[in-house]
């Protein structure tokens, strides 16, 4: 009898333990389920959320800039699903801002601020409305691009990013569309900023096309991909393992991450540059910009830098709308100006607050 009850409760726990696994992979499936139901809600959402915000940026700057958003397209992906697919090898299509100072003469040249956005996945947003504006005031054109992997414009534009690879033609390719779009565009007089990821496309422009850009400014500049996987947490690394992106780890090619990185292309800058940082950086830690600044003194080049001492706002210190940011934003323009020549150069906090906050304007 004991034999019958110990043989009954192995068939028991053995029926439960089957039950129990099955169990567990139906979950498991719904759960795949629900992860990419989530995933392709959240690239709807950003699509609305753009969307938005791109009718914010009409009524914040609308009264000084004429704004288009035009479809133009840089080279092909770096990495194909299908290499024999249909539509293989075509052109990545990409959308663009435009921003025209109003009050400009069409008849005569104006300078171009090519203006790369950061984030890993993120978009040109509202939040660089003070700095259009500032831009406009001093009669620059602008253009934005919204380069592969940016957000806003659904998931297969999201999966094309190329983080320091051929979104880097993508952003070069605003700049030639001005130019042979606007006849009021010199191409003589153009400049490339950016901050974060936006300031690592900036020095990769200029490494790569030193002749297209008079001046570059590059702020808090992601520099070292190596470096920033180290100290990143597996989440963030998996936006660059991710098999539509890099999909490996530093670890496993560290040549490819290196090719990515400013820091460990510094021989080749050519242009006239500024860069700037902040020790309290909780996003691009200060010592990714102290090994580009290292690099660049190393091979002998010329450039500015300024290493700033723990200013409020961390990675958006010189970004943002207090006094101290916009003083260091009058004297990044004041270096742009001596190589683009603007009609209505910023020098002053007055000016910068005239042209972004309205102060004592009439």
């Amino acid at each position: 009898m004991k034999k019958g009850i110990f043989f009954s409760l192995i068939a028991f726990i053995l029926l439960f333990s089957s039950f129990a696994v099955a169990q567990q992979s139906e979950i498991t499936k719904e759960l795949k389920k629900l992860n990419a139901y989530n995933e392709h809600l959240e690239h709807r959402l950003n699509r609305i959320q753009k969307m938005v915000d791109d009718i914010i940026w009409f009524q914040r700057i609308g009264d000084v800039a004429f704004i288009d958003k035009v479809y133009i397209a840089g080279p092909p992906k770096w990495k194909e699903e299908n290499p024999t697919a249909q539509g293989a090898g075509n052109p990545v299509k990409f959308w663009t801002y435009v921003f025209i100072p109003k009050d400009i003469n069409f008849n005569k040249k104006y300078p171009l601020i090519v203006f790369p956005h950061g984030g890993v996945h993120s978009n040109f947003t509202t939040y660089y409305t003070h700095i259009i504006r500032e831009l406009m005031y001093q009669k620059y054109v602008v253009v934005a691009s919204e380069y592969r992997g940016s957000t806003g414009y659904g998931e297969e534009h999201y999966k094309k990013i190329d983080y320091g690879g051929r979104e880097i033609e993508d952003v070069d390719a605003g700049r030639r569309y001005m130019i042979n779009n606007y006849s009021f565009v010199d191409s003589n007089r153009v400049g490339i900023i950016g901050w974060s990821h936006g300031g690592l496309i900036t020095l990769m422009d200029i490494f790569k096309h030193p002749k297209h850009y008079k001046v570059a400014y590059a702020g808090v500049p992601v520099s070292d991909l190596i470096a920033r996987m180290g100290y990143k947490d597996q989440s963030y690394r998996n936006l660059y393992e991710a098999p539509y992106h890099i999909g490996q780890s530093a670890c496993d090619n560290v040549e490819e991450y290196r090719r990515r990185s400013p820091a460990w292309n510094a021989e080749k800058l050519q242009t006239p540059l500024l860069i700037h940082t902040n020790t309290n950086d909780a996003d691009v830690n200060v010592l990714e910009v102290e090994h580009l600044i290292q690099a660049l003194k190393a091979a002998g080049k010329k450039f500015q830098y300024k290493i700033f001492k723990n200013v409020p706002g961390g990675h958006s210190f010189n970004r943002m709308d207090r006094k101290q940011a916009r003083v260091i934003r009058v004297g990044i323009y004041k270096f742009l100006a001596k190589y683009l020549n603007p009609p209505k150069p910023i020098r002053t906090l007055k000016q910068i607050n005239t042209a972004a906050y309205l102060f004592g304007r009439k």
